[in-house]
């Protein structure tokens, strides 16, 4: 069993394989995440590591300092004629755009 074998099994099946185990307690008292973490240690499976390429931005001032690096990596783009990467520019700023409305959207409902 891997730890993908955990994840797409249901809290009900995660319960009944950890009640198989005397050393995992409180089984019913325990979320899935929880569950697949002591089931995991019971059976000796590593939980898979996350990498990140790239910061992860969460504020709006980030994005627009982002965009802003990206809008004069996209004049040098322009005037060396290299479409494709002006193409890939452009996408990430318009994905940015629309992550500062999400984000200013998400503020004025608060409010």
């Amino acid at each position: 069993m891997v730890w993908n074998d955990l994840e797409k099994m249901t809290v009900l099946k995660l319960r009944e394989e950890a009640l198989r185990f005397p050393q995992i307690e409180s089984v019913h008292g325990k979320s899935k995440g929880q569950l697949m973490e002591e089931l995991a240690n019971a059976l000796g499976i590593e939980k898979p590591h996350v990498h990140f390429s790239e910061k992860i931005i969460h504020t709006k001032s980030d994005l627009k300092h982002r965009i802003h690096e990206l809008k004069t990596e996209r004049n040098k783009m322009i005037e060396t004629h290299d479409h494709k990467r002006l193409h890939e520019l452009r996408r990430e700023m318009h994905a940015l755009k629309h992550a500062i409305r999400k984000i200013e959207t998400r503020e004025a409902a608060q409010v």
